[in-house]
């Protein structure tokens, strides 16, 4: 609907994937995984509601759908907004309490490399734009930290990062995500 969503389908499609978008409630139908993309949390949310998608979404997703949620998606899911915009929740399936553009502004962005066991070897390369700061967790594996801050967590079926893979060249996040949407059929 909004968001970073071409090129999450480059690097999922690179990763052996088959895509489609997703913008109606009977889009959901069939899926395999889906990926909400880094965007503006407020506009993604309220276009969702206004297509009927929010209760749909969050039906599958309890239900066992895989997700890979990218510095938006992952305000969009998580438990609580502490800087949220009059009438912006979160969805409530991750449980952690979030900061919007907790890591400053569009000047602020950085690149940063992580460590992610999920995904072994060299560091991951983290894209940082106006990203959130994870404040605190609950019920989650933290994947990966920066600066003393979960920046990746996984949740059942959701993988949620505050950076973003789809703007680097290292497809091994989006690879993880299709396996573990494949192995969860």
């Amino acid at each position: 609907m909004q968001g970073a969503f071409a090129e999450h389908v480059r690097a999922l499609e690179a990763s052996g994937a088959r895509t489609r978008l997703v913008r109606l409630a009977a889009d959901l139908d069939g899926l395999d995984g889906l990926v909400l993309p880094g965007g503006e949390s407020t506009t993604m949310t309220m276009l969702m509601e206004r297509v009927g998608l929010i209760d749909p979404l969050r039906e599958a997703i309890q239900q066992g759908l895989p997700v890979l949620a990218t510095c938006a998606g992952m305000i969009v899911l998580a438990r609580d907004i502490s800087d949220a915009m009059a009438g912006q929740k979160g969805m409530g399936l991750l449980d952690i309490a979030i900061r919007r553009n907790g890591y400053g502004r569009q000047i602020d962005s950085f690149e940063a490399g992580l460590d992610i066991d999920a995904i072994g070897g060299r560091q991951f390369p983290g894209v940082f734009i106006r990203a959130p700061l994870v404040e605190s967790t609950g019920a989650v594996e933290v994947m990966a930290s920066y600066d003393g801050h979960p920046v990746a967590v996984r949740q059942g079926r959701i993988m949620a990062l505050c950076f973003h893979p789809e703007l680097s060249n290292d497809r091994r996040l989006h690879r993880e995500f299709v396996r573990m949407a494949v192995s969860a059929k």
